[in-house]
């Protein structure tokens, strides 16, 4: 029997911690955790975009708000009632493709959303740590074969990129404007970190354009998916990867470790970035009902073709490191669709478990 009250130091048991966007794919994983961590946990967020929901289906009973993070008054007196401890910040509009349908919307949500849950931090008084979640594409982009430093230059050819890079140019401002660390204990006793993860794959994600959901739908109607853009290359990873490391760095915030305040890449091992078709190659492998075609997309949207993220400083400083292979990823989240389409059955619980049980093994700190 796991004792998850005691990981991480046991540094969330009985602690107030609120999750933006805690409705949506990682949030829901995010929650869910952390109600076994023993955390008494808010949510603010939309409801879910999707039919069926992850977080519907596990049906956490914690302090939930609906609400739009670009409604400032809506998200000021929800964190100011709540009183939370730590804030991981994930709230966001998080598809590429849909950016290009509502450009403006996505600077909204993402840029002055983002704002507008600091200055609610700010207010409220009780919070001591803020972890903001960006991704792996806040980073300009030169198609190379390397991965990206926490150092390189942000940028972003379409608007979610661009959106997020934003994000991260504005939560560098507040750090040094409000919460510099050199003042931290004496004129303020918030720190700010933010966490660049990569392509998050996982059971219970069921949003449109992505590739393991569109896999799936078409698995459960016994279809065929098309994939487009089979030559293109990511840092693939199981959601529970990049949640271990927010999970790690909110730790470190909450101990008052100011050297953590500041940006993280939390990408996957090597034998994870690879090619949409391998992907596609080894779901099929996993689950036989799962079929695809790959089709070229001649009119579509500019997409990277080649991302990867540089790890060293996670895995040397925060003592962070990816714990599944690539294959191993994708066998669980197959795992995970295959028992929720053909017995309706929720596993989410018990991914929990094994990846502590494997991280363990690794020698992932904390756990």
């Amino acid at each position: 029997m796991i004792a998850m009250r005691n990981l991480f130091g046991g540094v969330y048991a009985g602690r107030k911690v609120l999750v933006t966007g805690h409705t949506g794919f990682k949030g829901s994983w995010l929650a869910l955790w952390l109600s076994e961590l023993g955390a008494e946990v808010g949510g603010y967020s939309l409801a879910p975009a999707t039919e069926p929901a992850h977080w519907k289906l596990l049906d956490l009973p914690i302090r939930e708000t609906i609400g739009d993070i670009r409604d400032a008054i809506a998200l000021e007196d929800a964190v100011a009632a709540f009183k939370p401890e730590i804030v991981f910040h994930l709230a966001a509009q998080p598809l590429v493709r849909e950016s290009y349908r509502i450009p403006a919307e996505t600077f909204a949500v993402n840029v002055v959303g983002t704002v507008n849950v600091y200055e609610a931090c700010r207010k409220a008084g009780s919070v001591r740590a803020v972890v903001s979640i960006t991704t792996d594409k806040v980073y300009r982009n030169r198609e190379w074969e390397w991965g990206y430093r926490e150092n390189d230059a942000f940028g972003g050819f379409d608007p979610y990129s661009a959106s997020k890079a934003c994000t991260e140019i504005a939560t560098e401002s507040y750090r040094d404007s409000f919460w510099p660390t050199a003042s931290f204990g004496k004129s303020h006793g918030t720190l700010l970190a933010t966490a660049r993860a990569g392509n998050v794959v996982g059971g219970g994600d069921w949003a449109a354009d992505r590739l393991v959901p569109d896999l799936m739908r078409a698995a459960a109607s016994k279809g065929t998916a098309t994939i487009r853009n089979p030559d293109s290359t990511r840092p693939w990873q199981h959601v529970l990867e990049p949640l271990s490391g927010y999970l790690l760095l909110g730790r470190r915030l909450l101990e008052g470790r100011v050297e953590f305040a500041e940006g993280w890449n939390l990408g996957p091992s090597d034998d994870g970035v690879v090619q949409v078709r391998t992907v596609v190659e080894r779901m099929e492998k996993a689950w036989d009902a799962i079929k695809a075609e790959f089709k070229s997309d001649a009119g579509a949207f500019h997409e990277a073709r080649q991302l990867k993220l540089d790890c060293s400083k996670a895995k040397e400083r925060l003592g962070w490191k990816p714990v599944w292979s690539g294959l191993e990823t994708v066998e669980v989240t197959a795992a995970w669709y295959r028992a929720w389409t053909e017995r309706r059955a929720l596993t989410s619980r018990e991914d929990i478990a094994r990846y502590v049980l494997d991280a363990r093994l690794a020698g992932l700190e904390g756990i």
